[in-house]
């Protein structure tokens, strides 16, 4: 499916699981975005504490550690609303408070596109389907439909001044069989500036930008792009 025009879209809101994943899955697209003037916030379900064990870091410290490198990872590409959920890293499901949560940022962002994670487990990407990405994927689209948008959904949202938000339309991030793809070759040093600031993660992997390199260029070889170019895949799903 074809997306919306870029220039119909004034807010984007972008659910994870961890802080990082968006800036594997989606930061080119979301420098690209930032650059043509929309506004993006995340919205992020954990706080990755079990991530990092090769940093040395006690697990107590990762919580703080990790938030404080999404924030930086953020003003790398330009992004600097940032809504922590506070969920447990490893322990996320798609419960009705993990949905309410998402449907009360959606309605605090009012973002025209959501970017989310694949709710369907992706069999040739098995790191992509993490058990806290399927969560928060299901978690997200239940709260893009029906939630966000009836206002009997959650009274005391409403009660408290978060009405209802109608998303038009969802960016789905590691699907298998995603239907389109974005050149984000311009936009690579800035996904890394990105990467580069999870120290905590990924400061032992000497090979990270070749390795980010590679999968870019796979998705643009399926794409079609000139060799060399470097995209990243999505779903698209009208919600409006």
């Amino acid at each position: 499916m074809e997306p919306l025009d870029d220039n119909e879209i004034k807010k984007v809101l972008v659910v994870s699981a961890h802080p990082d994943d968006s800036d594997f899955g989606a930061s080119g697209t979301i420098s690209s975005w930032i650059a043509k003037g929309i506004h993006v916030s995340y919205c992020i379900c954990t706080n990755g504490d079990q991530g990092g064990e090769e940093s040395g870091i006690p697990v107590e410290e990762m919580p703080a550690v990790r938030q404080r490198e999404q924030r930086a990872a953020g003003l790398a590409i330009g992004v600097e609303n940032i809504i922590f959920l506070n969920y447990r890293d490893g322990s996320l499901a798609p419960t009705l408070e993990l949905r309410k949560d998402i449907v009360r940022a959606i309605r605090q962002v009012e973002p025209d596109r959501l970017v989310i994670q694949s709710p369907e487990r992706n069999w040739e990407r098995i790191g992509a389907s993490h058990p806290d990405h399927l969560a928060a994927g299901e978690a997200a689209i239940q709260a893009v439909y029906p939630d966000a948008r009836n206002p009997y959904a959650f009274p005391d949202l409403l009660d408290a001044g978060f009405k209802p938000w109608r998303v038009k339309e969802v960016w789905v991030t590691a699907h298998h069989e995603p239907d389109h793809f974005v050149d984000i070759t311009d936009f690579f040093h800035m996904k890394m500036a990105a990467l580069h600031s999870h120290v905590s993660q990924v400061a032992h992997n000497a090979e990270l930008e070749n390795m980010v390199r590679a999968w870019g260029q796979r998705n643009a070889n399926v794409a079609g792009l000139p060799e060399g170019r470097i995209a990243e895949a999505f779903k698209i799903v009208n919600t409006n």
